[in-house]
């Protein structure tokens, strides 16, 4: 009634509830990285997956090659040291599940690396952080190979941040 399209899940279970008509995705965090995830999500109702980030090109499109359901990417934003769909790390130093959509984000922090002996040897540095993801010189690739919708990660981000992100974005898709 409030406009909603749609509901990204992780958790099975919410499919035994009694639903509104509403279509529903799946989310990264249900580990969407092979073939034969991919299809069992669309033969139990799914209408759109959102892949896991670690997923090649070859790997997305021989995903699109054997199911017909819309096919979601990230293609800009934080990257992480863990796995998608299986991180425990935010849990363990925050006590905030990355699995259930409230990372406290400790890739991004700083650490001291201190050795066997107890000497430091770097100290206060980003040592776990990777690079933002950034694919906007990909798009017609990606589209090329089944993507079907693509995904801005916006999470601990400013509303500014968000609009010009999407907005490089959608210029971007419409030269494509």
């Amino acid at each position: 009634r409030i406009g909603v399209d749609a509901i990204i899940i992780q958790d099975m279970a919410i499919l035994e509830m009694d639903l509104p008509p509403i279509r529903i995705f799946a989310s990264t965090q249900t580990h969407n990285s092979t073939v034969e995830k991919v299809k069992f999500l669309e033969n139990v109702g799914f209408e759109r997956v959102i892949l896991a980030r670690e997923l090649s090109l070859d790997d997305i499109k021989s995903i699109r090659q054997q199911t017909s359901i819309d096919l979601e990417f990230f293609v800009h934003g934080a990257l992480c040291v863990c796995y998608s769909g299986q991180c425990y790390f935010s849990e363990a130093i925050a006590g905030r599940s990355a699995n259930r959509g409230a990372c406290a984000q400790p890739c991004r922090s700083s650490y001291d690396l201190i050795d066997a002996s107890g000497k430091t040897l770097v100290k206060n540095k980003h040592l776990l952080s990777l690079k933002d993801l950034n694919l906007s010189n990909h798009l017609a690739e990606l589209i090329d190979a089944g993507i079907t919708s693509f995904k801005i990660e916006g999470r601990l981000k400013d509303i500014n941040y968000v609009k010009n992100v999407a907005s490089h974005y959608s210029s971007l898709l419409n030269k494509v």
